[in-house]
């Protein structure tokens, strides 16, 4: 079966924020608030060094978010995904407060302040026109793109058209896509031939996203 997850390479991650700035422009919401990426400095003085850490839902394989959620907003999809239902959301923000990723937001702003279109491709389960003004929304790795992408078959991580936009758009080539269920895939066999780690691994939500660090 098939589960998708994305493998980032801090050693080649530079700081763009092009992957924020392209998930911002193709979801039509607030930069930052689906991508982010965090300027750390490791180690103390004198050998202090800064990285770059693109952070997003991490898509999790027991999510704490779906856990708490009242109305089932939140799913998981057999494939990984975890997404929201917005017609059921109702704003409660309970998913905010258990997700420890911080990935998840609420936009309060006025139409007139602050303008967000409605997505034009979304699945079957949506209703076009629904607003998204004051209900939790979160990346959903253009799941969109993944779906109409296999349905022509191409391959999801290698064919760009069927690929999250932050990850073609990645100026360092620091982000991979694919199949991890796959022994075969990109992100199999870089976390095979890699040190790589999953953010708060002891809180037992068992992440889809792969950090290589060195």
């Amino acid at each position: 079966m098939v589960r998708w997850s994305i493998v980032i390479d801090l050693r080649k991650c530079i700081g763009c924020q092009a992957c924020a700035i392209v998930c911002k422009q193709t979801n039509s919401v607030p930069l930052n608030k689906w991508r982010r990426v965090v300027d750390c400095g490791v180690c103390d003085p004198p050998d202090r060094q800064r990285i770059f850490v693109p952070m997003s839902c991490m898509h999790c394989n027991t999510p704490s978010c779906m856990e708490v959620c009242p109305t089932k907003a939140t799913y998981r999809r057999s494939d990984g995904i975890v997404d929201i239902k917005y017609q059921r959301c109702v704003g409660c923000g309970y998913c905010i407060v258990a997700c420890p990723y911080h990935a998840r937001s609420i936009v309060f702003h006025d139409k007139s302040e602050f303008l967000m279109k409605t997505i034009e491709q979304e699945s079957v389960e949506r209703d076009k026109n629904f607003d998204r003004i004051g209900i939790c929304t979160k990346c959903n790795l253009c799941m969109t793109r993944i779906d109409d992408g296999m349905s022509k078959g191409l391959q999801p991580g290698i064919d760009p058209e069927a690929s999250p936009m932050c990850v073609i758009s990645c100026s360092a080539n620091a982000l991979h896509f694919g199949d991890i269920d796959d022994p075969d895939s990109n992100v199999s066999q870089l976390i095979l031939n890699n040190k790589t780690v999953c953010l708060q691994e002891e809180l037992g939500t068992h992440p889809s996203v792969y950090y290589i660090f060195q």
